[in-house]
């Protein structure tokens, strides 16, 4: 056993430790090490490693809070993720800029440098992909950044699209007319854009057109002037609708594609878009891939776990199918 001892007489600790001491508690499991307050000072106790580890740690979470930055489960997760890659100096550069302020007043801004990377490529490219797992706010911050250009007329309309692929369910199953069978496809994005905009904002700007939230067969044949484009789950395009898709982006537009590789809900046979498009147009001035991992899921901290878990899945998978191949061909 071990310990070390952290000078925190600058920092709030009410705000370090959380409700409850909720923070503290939380790196204490997973790091499985003891903290405790002594005056404007923290001892952490444990084996050497994981005091190291926790000392690194709570000392870029004090920064934060020093910063003025609040707390919570995920921003706590992903320093301990960075921390254990070594790279805990870097939890300063996260969260430097505001994207967009919601209806309700809240800043968003990035949570992870993949996220932070994300934004700067918006910022500095005409065509950007974003792939990567569920949860790492590929949509989300798109549309934020969308709404952000609408606000300061940097373009004129919000359009947003996604391929109405079925997911092990029927289209002709659920009721009502062909608006009301794609609908729950698009539900996502307008639940995004009411977060953005409010109901009452939103419900006005569609009744003018100047914002759009349609399946992407409706693109056909359309030239988007002016626009900020985005893409949603573009895995599940054929290589013939993205071709068609990013042809539609005109003067003075902007498209934000997003998707997930590992989700493809095509059916057998069929090529992913998105999967060639990433091949066919890397290395092109004014287009930029951004690729998350795990490590920048914001949403429940189970997720990344659910996602490493798969993903050391497939790679067994591919790793054990290499092999077969291999001695197949002996």
């Amino acid at each position: 056993m071990s310990e070390c001892i952290i000078d925190v007489s600058d920092v709030n600790v009410g705000l370090l430790f959380g409700d409850f001491d909720a923070n503290i508690k939380l790196i204490e499991k997973e790091l499985g090490v003891v903290v405790s307050a002594r005056g404007g000072s923290l001892k952490i106790t444990g084996d050497d490693g994981t005091v190291a580890l926790g000392q690194r740690v709570l000392m870029s979470l004090a920064e934060a809070v020093k910063r003025g930055e609040m707390l919570n489960e995920q921003k706590i997760m992903y320093a301990i993720t960075l921390a254990i890659e070594g790279e805990e100096s870097k939890l300063t550069q996260v969260s430097a800029d505001c994207v967009c302020v919601t209806a309700k007043g809240k800043p968003i801004k990035s949570k992870t440098l993949g996220q932070k990377q994300y934004i700067e490529a918006m910022n500095q490219n005409t065509i950007v992909f974003g792939i990567g797992p569920a949860g790492t706010g590929k949509t989300y911050l798109a549309v934020a950044k969308a709404v952000a250009a609408f606000r300061k007329k940097e373009v004129s309309r919000i359009i947003i699209t996604r391929p109405a692929v079925e997911a092990g369910e029927k289209l002709g199953f659920l009721p009502g007319d062909l608006q009301n069978k794609v609908d729950p496809y698009l539900r996502p994005l307008h639940d995004a854009l009411y977060d953005m905009i409010g109901v009452e904002s939103y419900n006005n700007y569609v009744e003018k057109g100047a914002i759009e939230v349609a399946p992407l067969a409706y693109m056909r044949g359309r030239t988007l002037d002016n626009a900020y484009i985005i893409l949603d789950e573009a895995q599940n395009t054929t290589p013939e609708q993205m071709k068609m898709f990013l042809t539609r982006i005109g003067f003075g537009s902007k498209a934000i594609i997003t998707g997930d590789v590992t989700q493809i809900d095509l059916p057998d046979g069929k090529r992913s878009g998105l999967v060639e498009a990433s091949k066919i147009l890397a290395g092109i001035d004014d287009i930029a891939f951004c690729a998350f991992s795990h490590k920048d899921v914001v949403r429940h901290p189970l997720v990344m776990k659910i996602i490493q878990a798969y993903e050391k899945h497939d790679n067994l998978l591919a790793a054990r199918n290499k092999r077969k191949t291999q001695k197949g061909g002996k």
